[in-house]
Formats: structure tokens, sequence, C-alpha cells
């Protein structure tokens, strides 16, 4: 711009002086130009604006002893009722927020603070979970409804149910004939959702009388309840999973095998690959010893096959979470690194469900 600006021979027109310098004619008259002040604008009035009169006369109706409590739209229809009619229903609700009047007055519930739920089982039979599930029949929009019970430590489905309904009283009873068949000390926590059947009366009242504690998870937070969501993924995703059940008989043997497989046949993952009823009867150590012995055949046999060194068999953990409160915090030195990356790690694998069309049930089905 500078440029242009300073050029003193008129025989070179402007045109030619901002093409040679790749110069906007007209970026170059607006920065060279004289800066004016901005223009203020001022919006005239609506025509529909209620005068300063009339907004005070509405304010004083709104203000009243008979109109202080009511809503906009209660005042309007009856000064409408009346023969009178003095704002809509927007202008009264617009006067009313430039005073700060158009807040909540009625009595509102109180948001509640529910605390994140932290359980931890280092056995079985000391922290259970358990949750209701649909199943779908052939009849539209009807339903059977499992109750499904599954130990923290081990997964193992201590008690199922099937009924037609969703009934606190069953579920007492479920609980009843489950701790009593287990021979469950005082001392357990039943962790689940807040359903009706869970929160009742009825099921803490027995809950209470047999010594074990409560916990719930936070409204509208499945992950609280993980475990149990779980196990019915793994029940609804297996694939002779029939989608909808032909009647309550149908639902019931079919779920006879899947807990009696899941129980003693399922290699779990989040085991270690053990099944749930080794680990909650303590079979652990034998199984274990078995699986390292045939590694231990298999290493000595081939051992160029195996490049991280001898294989161990991993062993269940020795603590199952619910929510964590903290991770257990390890100083980290260069001494122990370089002496872990000299220990062989070890895998867990994974596992898939055997093909097998007869199970052995380990919990009778309750009749609803």
């Amino acid at each position: 711009m500078d440029l242009v600006e300073d050029l003193a021979d008129p025989l070179i027109p402007v045109t030619a002086a901002c093409d040679a310098l790749g110069v906007s004619r007209a970026t170059m008259y607006r920065h060279t130009g004289p800066m004016w002040p901005p223009a203020v604008w001022e919006r005239a009035p609506s025509p529909r604006r209620l005068s300063e009169d009339e907004r005070a006369a509405v304010l004083e109706v709104l203000h009243t002893p008979e109109f202080a409590d009511q809503p906009p739209t209660e005042v309007y229809a009856t000064l409408l009722s009346r023969g009178v009619y003095l704002a809509s229903v927007r202008t009264m609700y617009r006067l009313l927020a430039a005073l700060g009047e158009t807040k909540e007055r009625r009595n509102q519930r109180t948001p509640g603070a529910h605390a994140k739920p932290s359980l931890t089982a280092t056995a079985p039979n000391q922290v259970w979970t358990w949750d209701i599930t649909k199943l779908a029949t052939m009849q539209v929009g009807i339903f059977l409804h499992a109750y499904v019970i599954i130990d923290l430590f081990s997964r193992y489905v201590v008690g199922w149910m099937l009924a037609a309904k969703e009934c606190k009283h069953l579920a007492a009873r479920l609980f009843a004939e489950s701790i009593t068949r287990h021979g469950v000390e005082p001392g357990l926590t039943v962790h689940s959702d807040r359903g009706s059947a869970m929160k009742s009366d009825t099921l803490a009242q027995l809950l209470a009388s047999l010594g074990a504690d409560r916990s719930f998870s936070r409204p509208h937070v499945s992950d609280d309840n993980a475990f149990s969501e779980a196990q019915f993924k793994t029940l609804k995703y297996q694939p002779d999973y029939p989608g909808r059940f032909h009647s309550e008989l149908h639902a019931r043997g079919w779920l006879q095998q899947f807990f009696g497989w899941h129980n003693d046949e399922h290699h779990h993952s989040g085991l270690a690959l053990f099944t749930p009823a080794e680990v909650f009867f303590g079979r652990v150590a034998p199984v274990r010893a078995a699986r390292q012995a045939a590694l231990d055949a298999a290493f000595a046999a081939h051992p160029e096959r195996f490049q991280h060194g001898a294989p161990l068999v991993p062993l269940p953990p020795s603590e199952v979470y619910i929510n964590p409160l903290m991770a257990a915090a390890i100083p980290v030195t260069l001494d122990a690194v370089a002496a872990t990356a000299s220990i062989p790690p070890t895998r867990t694998g994974t596992a898939r469900r055997s093909q097998a069309q007869q199970f052995t049930p380990y919990i009778d089905a309750i009749p609803s």
C-alpha cells in the first residue's frame, strides 16, 4: 500500500501500479482512505410494543393476590373469560422474566446423591450379584422373567428361577432357598440394581434376618452391576439360544441345560479358563497341576515352539472388585524393569464353548 501511495510519477496510473504489485484496488482504497467512525444504528421501537403505562398495568395485575401464584396461562385465560385482554401470554412471561419472577416456585424434589458402590470378594459366598432379565415368547408382548444370582468371586450361579412376572415374594423365596442350600454364614453382601423387586421391603427384611447386607447400583448406571449384565449376554448370545420360547416349560428346560454348562463346563476367560464350579468349590489346585503337567511335557518335547520359555498355567484372580476405589501403586525402578523383563509372560488364551448337547444341571429351577 505504501509503495502505491509513494508513487510520484502522475503518468503511472493506480491500476497499473496495483497490477504490478498484485494488490487489489479496492483493498488499496479501503486501507488508504480516511477512517470514518462506525455508524451507530438505533433500532426503532416496535409498533406492537406496550407502552410503559400498559406494562405497569399488566405487572400490577400479575402481582395481585389473586394471580400472584398463578402462571401467565392461567391469568390470561381467567381475564379473557371476564372480557379483559391486557397482553399475550408470551408478553406476560417476558415482563416477569425482566423482573426475575419466572423461576420455579413449587416444591421440587431434590436430586438424590447416590454413592458409588465398591465391593471386593476374596472368596466364594462373600458377595452375590443378581438381576432379572426378560425372555421373549412366541406371543408378542408376553415375556418370561429369569431371576439369576451369581457369586462374584467365582461367577458361579448359586440360584436361579423362572417366573411369569417380576415379584418381590418370588425374589425373597429364591434368596431364602439359595442361602440355605449353600449354607452361607452371616456377612454376605447382595448387590443389585434398583428394580422394584430389589428395593422391596420383603426382600430387605429377609436378608436382614439372615445377616446379609444389601448394595445397590447408582440410578441409570449399568456398569455398577456389570457381572450380572455380562452373564446375561453370555446367556442370550449362545449359538443355540432360541430367541423366543414356546412356553415356560421350554424356557425352563433350556435354562437348566445352560446353567449346568455355565457352572461345570464353561471355561471362563475372567477365571484364567477355569470353570466357575472349580473356583467356587476350591478345585483349582488339582486342575492346575494337571494342566501344568501337560504344558511341561509339551515343552520338554518341543522347547523350540515356546519362544518365551517354559509356559506357566495362570491362576484365577485372588480378588474380584466392583468399582475398586483405587489401584495399588507400585514404584517402578530400572532394576525392577530389568528383573521383570527376564520373567516369561503367561497367557490365558481364549475359551470356546463345547458343542455338548446335554448338561447336568447344578441347580433345580424353582417353579413360579
